[in-house]
């Protein structure tokens, strides 16, 4: 079980690389993809402490391990290397949540295990918040493809709930982007701002508070 666990892993890392590699040169070896990985995870570190403008290629290498001559055999510019980025965090996004949903979890499980995963997520990688934000400036094509993305996953997720009889009918576009809304800035108070008077607290404990707001609403009844 351990090396089948393994070998998934590895698949999911190469599938990553090679989905982000489509901003930039694919690479054709092993060693290339491990090389890329490496640039991509360096310029999380980069980009989330310095921003776009102040982050340099010199230093993605450095932290990276890598030659700087090794950058333009997968990126032509620090540009194409942050829609990349940006790419490779959305499919984050993507995995972290597909990684907690198990089978037979009912609809609304299946939000709440979405939303906990993710605040698990962004809690360990808190530079997302500030590459995204600033990917609206920076890159706004990735900045809108990836709410767009999400929005478009968490549509999908209820509407199948509702075509399973379990949410009410007609759920849509408006009731995903206000699902992912709420998602998006509950995660930077609980699981990126730390601090005295927004503290942690428990991902599946905020999970379930979300998701009763999602069964329940605010109306007294």
């Amino acid at each position: 079980m351990a090396n089948s666990n393994r070998s998934d892993q590895g698949e999911k890392s190469r599938a990553q690389v090679d989905s982000a590699a489509a901003e930039g040169k694919a690479p054709r070896t092993e060693r290339g993809r491990r090389t890329l990985r490496k640039l991509l995870d360096a310029s999380a570190v980069e980009f989330g402490e310095k921003g776009f403008h102040e982050a340099s290629v010199s230093s993605i290498t450095r932290r990276a391990g890598v030659a700087l001559g090794s950058f333009y055999t997968y990126f032509d510019s620090k540009d194409a290397l942050f829609r990349a980025l940006v790419q490779d965090m959305s499919e984050n996004v993507r995995t972290s949540a597909r990684s907690a949903l198990k089978e037979g979890m009912g609809a609304m499980e299946i939000e709440r295990a979405a939303l906990a995963a993710f605040l698990a997520f962004a809690r360990e990688h808190k530079e997302i918040y500030r590459i995204i934000d600033e990917a609206e400036f920076v890159d706004p094509e990735s900045y809108r493809n990836h709410y767009e993305t999400i929005a478009g996953r968490i549509r999908a997720r209820i509407e199948t709930g509702a075509a399973a009889g379990e949410l009410r009918a007609g759920l849509g576009e408006i009731e995903a982007w206000a699902i992912m809304g709420m998602n998006v800035f509950v995660g930077l108070r609980y699981a990126v701002w730390g601090s005295e008077d927004a503290a942690p607290g428990d991902p599946e404990e905020i999970a379930a508070a979300v998701n009763r707001l999602l069964a329940e609403g605010i109306e007294r009844r």
